[in-house]
């Protein structure tokens, strides 16, 4: 592991801990000149002071010149310190070091090179970790770079070469080659264009600029990549990245031996297709020419994957078989998770009509004219609807979610960049193929990318240059592990869907069993089925309460006491461990409570702000209810299941006719006058606070932009010289400017 100055304490805590785990650690490094320079300077200084005390025979000093340092004495007077150094910080955490001093001449010398080869064995051995460095005391100048051309030579100038010998010559699995940026960018880092390159491959050495040298050691990134691509090409792999921060250097080190995305990783072999950093590149690019059709045409585009779904169904479900033979031969899945996996003809002919819903509904999503002011005589504002831009949506074992994704971002006008399970891979890769087939018949082919290389969650959460908004579909440890992990791009979702139902005491015996059983029974694996059921203290042993559970046990719902719930009963069901569990299966708890109010507190502190719902007649109860609790969808007699996207109408109009000829086309005649009904899908259920809430369909996948028309208006006209006014004047949004069509 080479570094260019030192090792901060925490990087050396983790070196131990790797060494500890029985994996074999060398550190090269350097600072002998360093510390040896600062000894001298001191010792010098005592020196003259002394003695120029001794001449002058007063305490007061004349100016004192430091005669310039020889490199060689000043390695000589810092190596002892150096390790000093490095045996205090080590003994900490009960590890133990050696020094080992080289030159080039141990490396030329067939004897002397076994000598050192059979050293540093024999202390990996003994379980010691080795600090090398050059023997700055006696090393000679440094050769020129011709060895660095591939032969079996490579010259010892500086620690990056260094570590390179010595990594093949040890047949190293790895060399960390520390720096003090994040890793090899294409260009000077720091400069508008630069971009950090996840891998580099040897070919791709005509195609990076280096800039100046770094501001500690000598190398500089050109030397430290040159030597990178020496020990590949000796069969060790490299990884450049960040060790100048102390509290992320140990991090860094223990990642990278982890396998994590980290910096730059020197590979040999280059993959057939993209990467994801250019996939999404291309998405993007896409996207826009994407957002610039008219309605008409992204209409089109989701009607002809609709097309897709059915035309080529036997794909599809081919597909899919061999997702599903895996996931049942591993038995890696539960029941709830295989049931999302499978796809049936009927699935597919429920999401070709779905998407033709969308196509429908979203003919005035992009660019609809949502305010329009007269800021004063011809300056006129507009707030209109844009795209976000990219979309990252991961999801788990859902299929069907691709096309439905899809269908919603093209017609919000959105790029999107997908990342499916891969236990439904064989699936996702032909609906997405479908997808781009559709996206063809306008050239916006590369407007929705699979990401199906093995790039981890947390890895595309580290493109926040690229992605505009996350949106996870899947469990709540996925949520979570997603929303820990992208610091600076927002995330729409839940992290768990703990959705209760409030049985009052006042509540009618026929709705409270029907809403009971649809909220649990309908989707058990669904996140907004209810996973606590809250009765009223009252209701116990009373004929509603017995229907209740009468009702569970024919249905095969598995209860787990709550702690109240539990003190009332002599033989009880198995008490529940957390009153705060997500189930998604057969099973639920239930709670007793005194009152609404309680009730409202129990959902506040154990649920997850998802769909709660209270069953009563007395209407004032069920107004406080709606009122007081704060998730993001609250109802009054109704079951949980009714917080999604397609049952609440998220295509947000009402047709009764259709405008346009071409939209015909979408749907079969015998489907036409059955769309006298809100139609919408959603992208998933939000509990955050911003931007989109509840169940998000097309309009929590667009935000807005201002787009102002004047005649060379300046902010001087308006001021007290000035001769303008403002009027700010709201204009109704179907008025058409001058010379300007209007999109609403």
């Amino acid at each position: 592991m080479s570094h260019y100055n030192f090792i901060y304490a925490f990087g050396l805590f983790k070196v131990a801990v790797l060494q500890n785990q029985c994996r074999e650690m060398m550190i090269v490094t350097s600072g002998a000149v360093a510390f040896g320079k600062q000894r001298l300077r001191h010792e010098i200084l005592l020196s003259q002071s002394v003695r120029q005390a001794l001449h002058s025979g007063q305490n007061q000093l004349k100016d004192m010149s430091l005669p310039v340092l020889e490199a060689r004495a000043c390695a000589a007077a810092g190596q002892s310190g150096l390790m000093a150094l490095y045996e205090a910080m080590f003994t900490q955490y009960s590890t133990c070091t050696a020094q080992i001093l080289v030159t080039n001449l141990d490396f030329h010398d067939d004897q002397k090179r076994r000598n050192l080869n059979s050293t540093l064995h024999e202390l990996l051995r003994m379980n010691i970790v080795p600090i090398i460095n050059t023997n700055d005391a006696v090393v000679p100048p440094p050769e020129p770079n011709s060895d660095l051309q591939g032969v079996n030579v490579i010259s010892i100038k500086d620690n990056d070469s260094l570590a390179a010998r010595l990594a093949v010559e040890m047949r190293a699995d790895l060399l960390i080659a520390l720096s003090d940026v994040e890793g090899l960018y294409d260009s000077p880092p720091g400069s508008d264009d630069a971009k950090l390159l996840d891998t580099f491959y040897p070919g791709d050495q005509h195609s990076i600029t280096y800039g100046t040298k770094s501001r500690v050691g000598i190398g500089g990134m050109e030397a430290k990549v040159k030597a990178a691509l020496w020990a590949l090409q000796g069969g060790t792999s490299v990884v450049i990245a960040n060790g100048t921060h102390p509290k992320v250097t140990g991090h860094v080190i223990t990642d990278i031996v982890e396998g994590k995305k980290v910096g730059t990783f020197f590979s040999e072999v280059k993959p057939a297709g993209p990467t994801v950093e250019q996939q999404t590149e291309m998405a993007r690019s896409a996207g826009r020419t994407l957002a610039s059709l008219e309605s008409e045409q992204r209409s089109d585009i989701i009607c002809t994957l609709a097309d897709l779904l059915t035309e080529r169904k036997d794909e599809i479900l081919s597909a899919n078989k061999k997702d599903m033979e895996h996931a049942v031969s591993t038995g890696r899945l539960s029941p709830a998770m295989l049931k999302r996996l499978s796809l049936s003809s009927s699935k597919l002919n429920s999401l070709s009509i779905g998407l033709r819903q969308i196509a429908v509904s979203s003919q005035d999503s992009v660019g609809r004219v949502l305010r329009r002011t007269r800021v004063a005589n011809k300056l006129e504002l507009e707030q209109i609807t844009v795209p976000i831009g990219v979309l990252l949506v991961i999801f788990e074992s859902r299929p069907d979610c691709l096309p439905q994704v899809s269908a919603l971002a093209i017609a919000s006008g959105n790029a999107l960049l997908l990342k499916g399970g891969k236990e439904a891979a064989n699936t996702n890769r032909i609906l997405h193929e479908l997808a781009q087939e559709a996206l063809s018949i306008h050239g916006v082919n590369d407007a929705i990318q699979l990401v199906s290389t093995r790039e981890e969650v947390e890895d595309l959460c580290r493109l926040e240059k690229m992605i505009d908004l996350i949106i996870p579909r899947g469990s709540s440890q996925l949520v979570r592990d997603i929303q820990r992990a992208a610091k600076s791009i927002p995330v729409l979702g839940h992290s768990e869907g703990i959705c209760h139902v409030y049985v009052d005491h006042e509540a009618s015996v026929d709705k409270a069993i029907k809403i009971i059983r649809d909220s649990k029974c309908d989707y058990p694996a669904a996140c907004n089925a209810m996973e606590t059921l809250l009765v009223h203290r009252d209701l116990l042993r009373t004929p509603l309460f017995d229907q209740i559970i009468d009702m569970m046990r024919t249905e095969h719902v598995k209860i787990h006491a709550g702690p109240k719930f539990a003190s009332y009963l002599t033989f009880s069901p198995s008490e529940v461990k957390s009153l705060r569990t997500e189930y998604g299966d057969l099973e639920c708890c239930i709670e007793v409570v005194d009152s609404m109010l309680e009730a409202v507190d129990h959902i506040h502190k154990y649920g997850s702000s998802h769909t709660d719902v209270i069953v009563t007649e007395n209407e004032d109860t069920a107004e406080q209810f709606l009122q007081q609790l704060d998730s993001a969808c609250v109802f009054w007699n109704a079951s949980s299941r009714f917080a999604d996207g397609y049952r609440f109408g998220l295509g947000r109009c009402l047709f009764l006719f259709f405008s346009s000829t071409n939209l015909f086309k979408c749907f079969p005649f015998n489907l036409i006058m059955t769309l006298w009904c809100f139609v919408g899908a959603e992208v998933g259920i939000s509990t955050a606070r911003i931007h989109a809430r509840g169940p998000v369909g097309l309009e929590g996948l667009l935000t807005t932009k201002w787009v102002l028309r004047g005649e060379g208006h300046t902010a001087a006209d308006f001021s007290e010289q000035g001769s303008m006014t403002y009027l700010h004047e709201n204009l109704p949004v179907a008025q058409v400017l001058p010379g300007r069509r209007t999109t609403s």
